[in-house]
């Protein structure tokens, strides 16, 4: 099993009871993370290996976590985790490739991709979808593409529509868009999107993956493959219609 523990102190306080309380002979492909969504995105990222990840939230959404009661926490959790008693899920993680200044970069997706303006100065985007042209000179702040899962995060921010977690499918939404007014779209989950960034040297901008940013970005394509799935484990009795509802649509 792999554990990764945030710096939290709560996180690391219930790591230590978790431990303190007995063994834990959990599968060797499962990967453990105490922490919030942040440190779920971390830990995927910095573990090349094919895990299931199992998250106990302790951050402020926890949307990728396993939430956990306000009394008898440590007991709940080691309860369900020496039954195996949860369900691994797997879902839409966005592949992307990018030009940029200092050449080509790739990497994956389990919230979003976007690219965005690197100055004061608003991105000039040509978009394209399945080669055909959605905006031949879009003028705006920048543009996202996001899974299901990262539905509800910046791209819900930017006023995209919140989906089920489960629903394969690519959202796409402008960031403050000038002229055309682009509204968001959602994509089906094998569709191929190009984003160009037009006149760079005068209007740079930068593509960011899981929030990770890298800068002088040209062009991007973006899409999905069933194999790049990511998997996540879940408590038995985790409904995501009433985590969406809770979490994301009554805030």
């Amino acid at each position: 099993m792999t554990r990764v523990v945030s710096k939290n102190p709560a996180a690391g306080a219930f790591a230590a009871a978790l431990e303190a309380a007995g063994p834990l002979r959990l599968p060797p492909d499962l990967g453990l993370v105490l922490g919030g969504d942040g440190t779920m995105l971390q830990a995927i990222r910095e573990h090349a290996e094919p895990l299931t990840w199992l998250g106990l939230n302790f951050g402020y959404l926890g949307f990728l976590m396993n939430d956990l009661p306000a009394e008898g926490a440590v007991e709940y959790a080691r309860d369900r985790l020496l039954r195996g008693a949860w369900t691994p899920h797997s879902f839409l993680r966005l592949w992307m490739r990018a030009e940029t200044r200092l050449g080509p970069i790739s990497r994956l997706a389990v919230n979003d991709c976007y690219v965005e303006r690197q100055s004061g100065a608003t991105c000039h985007l040509r978009v394209r979808v399945d080669g055909r042209v959605l905006a031949d000179a879009l003028v705006c702040d920048g543009i996202i593409a996001a899974t299901p899962l990262g539905s509800t995060a910046y791209s819900f921010s930017a006023g995209g529509t919140a989906s089920h977690p489960l629903v394969r499918s690519i959202h796409l939404t402008a960031i403050c868009p000038h002229a055309p007014k682009l509204p968001p779209i959602v994509l089906p989950s094998s569709s191929h999107i190009e984003i160009e960034v037009l006149d760079a040297p005068r209007r740079p901008g930068r593509v960011v993956v899981d929030g990770f940013s890298f800068d002088d970005v040209e062009r991007v394509e973006l899409g999905s493959e069933p194999g790049d799935d990511v998997w996540l484990a879940f408590f038995e009795g985790h409904d995501f219609t009433s985590t969406l509802a809770r979490k994301i649509l009554r805030r």
